[in-house]
């Protein structure tokens, strides 16, 4: 038997995107002062970004791993790219923890680093030190260079082309 279940959306906005990152480093606020920042690929290069001129941080490296592919989730990752250290001064920054597996390879890596996610599934949430915005498990988060702008018709008139 097939599942025959349609995939829950969550669509993010350019603009929900950078409200959420924003969020977030505002919370780093207090925290240690942190010497680089250390970006996910590829989901996290755009919220480190936004962050790292948040916080005012000028180093920036990343953390490589190849997990997905489109909309699945490969059987293991690849990590293509580390950096050097134990992460100690260093904030990890990617865009979604899902099941905690590139969550387990930071913390593996990168120890000491403090670990944050912009959004979290349950099953990931234990991974980070931090995320600002909960998701579903079953749900399939659409980050804004994901999606395209498509003209739409007229209510009125998607009726009529149904019929």
């Amino acid at each position: 038997m097939t599942d025959t279940t349609q995939p829950r959306y969550l669509t993010i906005s350019w603009e929900q995107f950078h409200r959420d990152a924003r969020t977030l480093a505002s919370r780093l606020l207090d925290k240690e002062p942190f010497q680089k920042i250390v970006a996910v690929t590829r989901g996290g290069l755009l919220p480190a970004g936004i962050m790292a001129r948040e916080l005012e941080i000028r180093l920036i490296d990343t953390l490589c791993i190849a997990g997905y592919d489109d909309t699945k989730m490969g059987a293991k990752a690849n990590i293509l790219k580390k950096p050097d250290g134990e992460g100690e001064g260093v904030l990890v920054v990617d865009d979604l923890v899902d099941s905690g597996r590139t969550g387990r390879i930071v913390r593996e890596l990168l120890p000491k680093a403090y670990f944050v996610t912009l959004y979290a599934k349950p099953e990931g949430r234990k991974t980070v030190d931090d995320f600002v915005v909960p998701i579903e498990q079953d749900a399939w988060v659409l980050f804004p260079w994901d999606v395209e702008l498509l003209p739409a018709s007229p209510l009125v008139r998607r009726k009529r082309e149904k019929k």
